[in-house]
């Protein structure tokens, strides 16, 4: 290897990328609240969701692993830059260094696959609403988190095993935490073809990712198109919420990924600040956009839970098909179907006994 000779033995990094920041201390309090506010709201929302057994279905089990997936993302590099910017401490070790690269590089994978997993979570529920939880069950969705970890685990595990090896020339970083590129630029060997493999490896999942999602919501868009006005309004605030999501995490990746690839120069305070917001963003608006705007937990958060109807969630009202499905008197009132005053049973649309005794779910007739 060229400058093999010149090369040293290195116990801990340097983090040079705030060096030109003005008023360090400022933005690291930024930050530091930025953080402290994500990771309250991730936890409140997987302890909501573990605390209430009514919430363990498909679709909240994939909201709290996206909630788990954005505490790590942040959890990765958060720590770092706010050590530097607000207690002035500009070294890592080399091993929390690499450990840190591996949560940052796994956190950011696992960020695209949830969203994709999401997404056809909703196609499934808005393309086949009365054969959702036959087609998705929870384990089915456990088994397809857990490979989906293990796959985001291997991507992660190629690129830090092509790293090891590789000696250093010198310890400054010139990012602002450790991660791939900013380690690979320590090193004595000509970074060109290690460049190229993560290109390779960011450009194929980013790629897939956004293109299933893509997918997915034309297919949507597809079924929503044959459904009644009342439903449209239903379905697309369901979706909405999904969307604001996804753009929030894939805009600035393509910014960095895929325009700069095009010719597009950043100075480095520009490509700093945009990663530092895919990282922080997304982590800060997911529980607050995505899962404290469903009605579930907005009703586990209301006063008085105990003694309330919790909010009817379906997507589909079903007022003609009185002889195959079953109401509790409460959605009778909201006038969800028409039937006659006989002791019913569990309610398909909020899975309630007009007791308010909570049921598991019936499947239709």
């Amino acid at each position: 290897m060229p400058l093999q000779n010149a090369s040293i033995k290195v116990t801990e990094f340097i983090i040079g990328g705030f060096d030109k920041t003005e008023k360090p201390f400022v933005v690291g309090v930024v930050i530091l609240i930025t953080y402290v506010l994500a990771i309250l709201a991730n936890m409140m929302n997987i302890l909501f969701i573990i605390y209430d057994k009514r919430l363990h279905k498909p679709m909240y089990l994939l909201i709290c692993n996206l909630a788990v997936v954005d505490i790590l993302y942040t959890s990765s590099t958060s720590p770092t830059m706010i050590g530097v910017l607000v207690a002035g401490v500009n070294t890592i070790s080399y091993v929390p260094c690499f450990i840190g690269m591996f949560a940052f590089h796994v956190g950011g994978i696992m960020e695209m696959f949830a969203l994709s997993i999401m997404a056809f979570d909703r196609l499934i529920a808005i393309s086949c609403p009365f054969k959702y939880h036959s087609y998705l069950t929870n384990v089915r969705t456990l088994v397809l988190t857990y490979i989906l970890w293990i796959v985001a685990c291997a991507f992660a595990s190629t690129l830090q095993a092509t790293l090891l090896p590789l000696p250093h020339c010198h310890s400054k970083l010139k990012y602002t935490f450790c991660e791939y590129a900013a380690i690979i630029r320590t090193t004595c060997v000509d970074p060109t073809p290690y460049f190229n493999l993560v290109t390779v490896i960011v450009f194929f999942v980013l790629f897939s990712t956004f293109t299933f999602i893509c997918l997915s919501y034309i297919l949507i868009i597809f079924f929503v198109k044959l459904s009644s006005d009342s439903n449209k309004r239903k379905m697309g605030s369901t979706c909405l919420s999904h969307l604001v999501v996804v753009m929030c995490f894939y805009c600035p990746v393509f910014v960095i990924v895929v325009l700069t690839r095009m010719g597009v120069v950043l100075t480095l305070e520009a490509r700093h600040g945009l990663l530092i917001g895919t990282i922080l963003g997304p982590s800060l608006v997911n529980p607050f956009v995505y899962c404290l705007r469903t009605k579930e937990i907005r009703w586990m958060e209301s006063p008085g839970t105990a003694r309330s109807h919790p909010p009817c969630p379906g997507l589909i009202t079903a007022t003609a098909a009185v002889n195959r499905h079953h109401f509790c008197f409460k959605c009778l009132g909201q006038g969800h179907a028409k039937s006659s005053m006989m002791q019913p049973p569990p309610c398909v649309i909020c899975q309630a006994l007009p007791s308010d005794q909570c049921q598991k779910r019936r499947s239709l007739r």
